[in-house]
Order: C-alpha cells, then sequence, then structure tokens
C-alpha cells in the first residue's frame, strides 16, 4: 500500500459503540488515515464543513441518525456544501446484495460506497477492515481526481472569459446591441448557424462568441477558411483519411471534424468549398456521419457548425454553385454583421480599445486625436471594415507621437482629402502632374490590387472581389510584378 498523504475524516455517528468500532477498525492505518471530527448529528456536521470543509477529503456516515437530517438528504447537503467530498455510508439496514434500489438511491444522492454495519457482538470492526480502508483509499484517490479536475475546469472557465473580455463587441450603436443579444440567444441553442458579413467585419469574433458562450465552450473551437485551401486538399483536411488512401498517405490523418468532436467547427467563406465536399458536409450535419478517404465504415461526429460567408448564397444556389439542401441545413440561424459604415458611432469606442491595445504592444504613447481627424475617420466609407481601421490605427500610432489630426489620418488611409469630393479620384490638378496613361494605368491597378489583396481573406476572395478569375488574377498580378 502506497499512501504518502494524510486522509482526514469525519465521521458522523450517534452511537459512541459504533464510533470506538470504526476507529478499531483503522487503527492499524491512523498514520495515514486520521478522524479528524465527530459529530453526532446531521445539522451539526453541515455546520462543522460550511467552516472546515477544505480540511476534509472523506466523510463516513451513519445512514439513521438522531435528528431531522440524515440519510439521502444528508448526503445531498454536504455534496452542495463541496461536491469533491466523498462519502461511505455505513447502516445497520438489512440491506440484501439484489437491493438496487436501496444502492441506487445511495449512489444518485451521491454516496460513493456503503456497507453494512457488522453485528453488535464483534466488537472490534464496524466492517470487515481490507474492504473498508481500501473504501478509504478508494474515495481519498476519488476526491483528489475530482478536486483536479474542478481545478482544471475552473482555469479553462478562466481562460474563456478571458477571452471574450480580450476580443469583445465594441460599441455602443443599436446595431452592436442587436448583434450582442442575437450572440446571446443563438448561444444558448445548438443549433448550425450561418454568419453574413463583409470582409472585416467580425464574422469570427461573433463565432468566437456563440461558440465560447455554449455549452460547447469547453471543447474545441476549430477553424477553417475554405478558400485558403486548394479544391484537392479541403477534403482530406475536413474529413480526413486513412493510411494508404492514396499515394503519399503514410499515415492516418483525422479531419477537422473529428478534432472538433463535442465542440464547435467554424468554416469560414463557406461559398469557395468545392461541390464535392459540400456532398460530405450535407451528410455530417444530416447524419452525424462522415465519410474518411480510405474508410468504408462512416464516423460519428457530434459537432456543431457555425459558417460565415460575405457571399449571398442564395445567389450562388441560383448559378448552381452551392447545393441548395446544403444551404438549408446550413441556413437554420442566420446572423447579419452590419459593415462599419452602418455604425459609424462605433469608431471612436473601436479608436479607444484599439489604440490602448496597439499602444502597449508597440511600446508607445497613445496619441490625442482631433475632431478634424476623427470627423473624417467616421465620415469614411470604410471598405474593409474593422480589419481596415485596425490597420489604420497601427499605422497612426506608428506616425505619430502627440497629435493626430486630418493630415496624418488621411496619410495613414493612403487617400487624399478631395477624394471624398464627388467626380474627383486624386486626378491632377495641375499640368506638371500629369504623367504618360500607360505608366499612370499600371501604376494605379498595381496600388489598386495590393488595396483589394490587402482587405481579403486570400487571393480567391479577392478575385472575386474584382470579377476576376483567379488564373486571369494571378495573371494579372505577375505582369503587375506583384508576388
Amino acid at each position: 500500500m502506497l499512501m504518502n498523504d494524510h486522509i482526514h475524516i469525519l465521521l458522523i455517528e450517534d452511537e459512541e459503540y459504533d464510533v470506538t468500532r470504526v476507529r478499531r477498525t483503522i487503527a492499524p492505518f491512523t498514520e495515514n488515515i486520521h478522524i479528524d471530527k465527530v459529530v453526532a448529528e446531521g445539522q451539526e456536521a453541515l455546520t462543522w464543513l460550511n467552516v472546515n470543509s477544505n480540511r476534509v477529503d472523506v466523510v463516513i456516515m451513519d445512514f439513521q441518525i438522531a435528528g431531522a437530517l440524515n440519510g439521502e438528504m444528508l448526503i445531498r447537503r454536504i455534496k452542495e456544501v463541496r461536491p469533491e467530498l466523498q462519502i461511505i455510508v455505513i447502516t445497520k439496514m438489512t440491506v440484501n446484495i439484489s437491493d438496487f434500489d436501496f444502492a441506487n438511491r445511495l449512489l444518485e444522492a451521491g454516496a460513493m460506497w456503503y456497507c453494512t454495519k457488522y453485528p453488535g457482538d464483534i466488537e472490534s470492526y464496524i466492517y470487515q477492515p481490507t474492504d473498508f480502508i481500501l473504501s478509504i483509499l478508494n474515495a481519498y484517490h476519488k476526491k483528489k481526481l475530482e478536486q483536479d479536475k474542478n481545478q482544471s475546469r475552473r482555469k479553462l472557465v478562466d481562460n474563456i472569459n478571458q477571452k471574450l473580455q480580450d476580443k469583445p463587441f465594441i460599441g455602443a450603436s443599436a446595431a452592436i446591441e442587436k448583434l450582442r443579444q442575437q450572440v446571446r440567444k443563438v448561444a444558448d441553442s445548438d443549433s448550425n448557424v450561418l454568419i453574413y458579413g463583409e470582409s472585416g467585419t467580425g464574422k469570427e469574433l461573433v463565432a468566437n462568441h456563440i461558440h465560447y458562450l455554449s455549452s460547447r465552450k469547453l471543447e474545441q473551437l476549430v477553424t477553417i477558411n475554405c478558400g485558403s485551401l486548394p479544391n484537392d486538399l479541403i477534403e482530406s483536411e475536413l474529413f480526413g483519411y486513412e493510411r494508404g488512401a492514396f499515394t503519399g498517405a503514410q499515415k492516418q490523418k483525422a479531419g477537422l471534424f473529428e478534432i472538433a468532436d463535442k465542440g464547435s467547427i467554424f468554416l469560414d467563406e463557406i461559398g469557395e468549398l468545392p461541390l464535392n465536399a459540400q456532398v460530405k458536409l450535407l451528410r455530417v450535419l444530416q447524419e452525424g456521419e462522415l465519410d474518411k478517404i480510405g474508410r468504408t465504415e462512416r464516423i460519428r461526429v457530434d459537432t456543431r457548425v457555425i459558417a460565415a460567408t460575405n457571399r449571398q448564397l442564395r445567389q450562388l444556389v441560383e448559378q448552381k454553385s452551392f447545393r441548395e439542401d446544403l444551404f438549408y441545413r446550413l441556413n437554420v440561424i442566420t446572423i447579419q454583421i452590419p459593415p462599419l459604415r452602418e455604425r459609424a458611432e462605433d469608431i471612436p469606442a473601436y479608436l479607444n480599445f484599439f489604440m490602448k491595445k496597439f499602444s502597449t504592444s508597440m511600446k508607445v504613447a497613445v496619441p490625442e486625436i482631433t475632431s478634424r481627424g476623427l470627423n473624417y475617420l467616421m465620415n469614411y466609407h470604410w471598405p474593409g471594415n474593422i480589419r481596415q481601421l485596425q490597420n489604420v490605427i497601427q499605422r497612426l500610432l506608428f506616425m505619430t507621437e502627440a497629435l493626430v489630426d486630418e493630415e496624418q489620418v488621411v496619410e495613414a488611409l493612403g487617400t487624399v482629402i478631395t477624394s471624398r469630393q464627388p467626380g474627383n479620384f486624386g486626378l491632377p490638378q495641375t499640368a506638371a502632374e500629369i504623367r504618360e496613361w500607360k505608366e499612370t494605368e499600371k501604376t494605379y491597378r498595381k496600388a489598386y490590387f495590393q488595396k483589394v489583396r490587402s482587405l481579403a481573406g486570400s487571393d480567391a476572395e479577392a478575385a472575386r472581389m474584382l470579377g476576376l478569375a483567379p488564373p486571369n488574377f494571378h495573371r494579372m498580378c505577375r505582369e503587375l510584378g506583384m508576388k
């Protein structure tokens, strides 16, 4: 027997004779097993535990004791004081070995083990000593395991709460408050969610809040951008494959749906998912089963799907590039994230939050922004939404030290003040500013392509935003000297 720790016991027993028998039973092990307190009544035990529960590992209690609080009710009340405390029940009741109802009632109430007291003419022991001591040891180790488990759970919950605090929904506009309420309501359900929003509006932030506010929060949230992987890889990434399923499959690979089992998977840019992968995704949503490459038997998974897109899936359905049945499976609950330009009143809150955040990481002081600078930011159209705003704030912190005026904002945005005037898009204002058309066209195209690329989540998304086929987009990038 390996025992390096001391086991502390609360004994609840109203007959002195049985207290003596319990002491005699554990007498050979008193170096490691200590009865810290003996009480004769249930309410007295609870009163003592409320103050001293941290000092106790195991409770040994008589099922029938004096007072109104005994039996199963006392077990439940002890568990309320400290859930990880383990309870061993001793009883004089004649319990037949097949009395499952009594045993189940004890276990459901929270007891770990019970035994029938030896007859009164056996003075030395309360019960068979080996079994009794083993039950105490098992109770102690179970208490330690549950204590560690609860501590780990508390740490996880604290980490989750910290994540939500570090990435909050910023702003006080009616639109952002509606979004907060929607997310809280959606998190309480277990339905699939489809998030609509322009690039940079915070679709992944919404997905994170839905997952970490849900009952699945202690399980994994797995994220994948469907537009970032080649078509021939996305199926194996999502659903995995068996060893030898194809040339180069030297070992088994778990798909992201397997990894996210019992948790959630966030499928960003779901509109980019190839049709062959859409078929398998539909099976996961309908049957909770996935087809793994190279495996004949299907695998059961319990994964909540949160999908997001900046495209209108109904139009993709009409164009036959997105399955209609999959669309209806995903479109159970929809959340529309408003673009930043529609809630300009939230921009000061974003400035305050990100200025503080980035100034800490960049080790610079937070500059003051003038009313002209703030007004320019609030009237800007923000095609890249919050992602673009974050980039601009970082540039402002890098460029300025004490004061941010309209000129610094314009420079950080890469615009010119006159560009807000209708019909004027940075055109030359004097003859000296005129350049050859070929040079001007290439310069503008390159700058425009670079800007679109910086706002898009992927080259596939950039090509789509420009209305170009991906091969044409890549060809034009090469012609412009862009990697």
